[in-house]
């Protein structure tokens, strides 16, 4: 019968600390040595079995990257750079390769898949040091009429999280779990950059001087050999969208569907201590 009890489904309910990072045409590399941010998240889970359960959550985080910290010389003299804040929320499935519950396995590693919605908004600095918002100044211009094929791209995007992690029951109420998730996304445009350069004369026309600035920074980088970029210079990666990664300590609340402490108190504690607390 205790057996029986423990099998049931149960929850867990839990908040995240950890780190987040993005790969995309402004970082090249999946482990990059710079541009990590901490990230925040809730978490809520009910598992039908022991090893098998939904899950769902929500993050908040920040991404950035700098061309002024590559190692890759023609990134470097673009010059370009980006932050953005994260909100994300998320679904998926969850997989204990061991049946994590009191009687059976207190540890497991564990994988995950969903998909998710998240919210971002890159900005930049400009020349004078103020915060500018990228999306609205077309920077290869999106919405202009004079490139009918680029649209303005959205700030609301799809993510597919999927990864790997391990969990420790640490009593019968507390769950430790560390996990690293990847999240590739519907968008290239994380960090305002896919496509190619376009005219700064049509981009001043109808976005500003600092549209035009902001799009083309080469001219700013140390080693600028004097030319300026045209319609057919390449800006970014368009073969493929950007990816964000989030690696956390979760910290979780275990309880099944009857609730923890009057199961625990019967199947567990010693006839005496029973007795004492009637």
């Amino acid at each position: 019968m205790p057996t029986l009890v423990e099998a049931q489904k149960h929850h867990e309910a839990g908040i995240s600390f950890g780190v987040a990072n993005y790969y995309g045409d402004l970082q090249t590399k999946m482990l990059p040595s710079t541009d990590y941010h901490p990230m925040i998240g809730v978490s809520y889970k009910l598992f039908m079995t022991p090893q098998v359960g939904l899950r769902f959550g929500a993050s908040y985080t920040t991404i950035s990257g700098a061309d002024s910290l590559s190692d890759i010389k023609a990134h470097y003299l673009r010059n370009l750079s980006f932050a953005s804040r994260i909100i994300e929320a998320h679904a998926g499935v969850e997989y204990n390769f061991w049946p994590v519950d009191r009687v059976r396995s207190r540890i497991s590693p564990y994988v995950f898949a969903g998909v998710g919605v998240f919210y971002s908004n890159p900005y930049t600095n400009n020349q004078n040091g103020d915060k500018v918002y990228l999306r609205p100044l077309s920077t290869e211009g999106q919405g202009l009429p004079a490139y009918p094929d680029r649209k303005v791209y959205s700030n609301i995007n799809v993510s597919f999280p999927f990864g790997a992690g391990m969990k420790f029951l640490v009593n019968k109420t507390l769950v430790v779990s560390g996990e690293v998730g990847l999240r590739p996304t519907t968008t290239d445009y994380l960090d305002d950059v896919s496509k190619s350069y376009v005219n700064l004369d049509t981009l001043v026309k109808y976005k500003g001087m600092q549209a035009a600035k902001l799009s083309y920074r080469g001219n700013t980088a140390s080693g600028w050999d004097g030319n300026y970029v045209t319609y057919t210079d390449k800006r970014g990666d368009s073969r493929s969208n950007d990816w964000m990664w989030f690696a956390n300590i979760t910290i979780s609340i275990y309880f099944n569907s009857g609730g923890n402490s009057r199961t625990y108190w019967q199947t567990t504690c010693p006839r005496g201590r029973r007795s004492s607390s009637r």
